[in-house]
């Protein structure tokens, strides 16, 4: 099972959930305001180790968009399949006008992932 260290707690994740769900799971309320479909960029995450070699379409052309990729990932866009330590951006708790983190993402990917390739620095 991969290890996934949020602020230097270290929880065990079942290989494959995705990134976010396992955040919550945490007990971290990372955001999701769109519903993990990466439309919102609020459950971005920044990686200390082990960030993915492989990007989504999706994750790809909302980072661009938003001048976030190089700087941030997002977490409905991301597998649990090996070892990662992350901070999550933002959370209810650093979010004051938010009443919630949002709709519950769907068990896996969404939209269906085109995954390719990525470098990152």
């Amino acid at each position: 099972m991969p290890k996934l260290t949020i602020d230097g707690k270290i929880y065990e994740v079942e290989s494959g959930k995705r990134l976010v769900l396992a955040i919550t799971e945490a007990g971290v309320n990372i955001g999701h305001r769109c519903g993990g479909y990466a439309k919102c960029t609020t459950c971005r995450v920044e990686f200390e180790t082990g960030e993915p070699d492989v990007m989504t379409k999706a994750e790809y052309e909302k980072l661009t968009d938003r001048e976030l990729l190089g700087q941030v990932r997002l977490s409905c866009q991301i597998e649990c399949t090996h070892d990662m330590a992350i901070k999550p951006v933002m959370t209810l708790e650093n979010q004051p006008a938010w009443q919630d983190t949002g709709p519950e993402p769907e068990e896996t990917v969404t939209p269906e992932a085109e995954w390719f390739p990525f470098e990152h620095s």
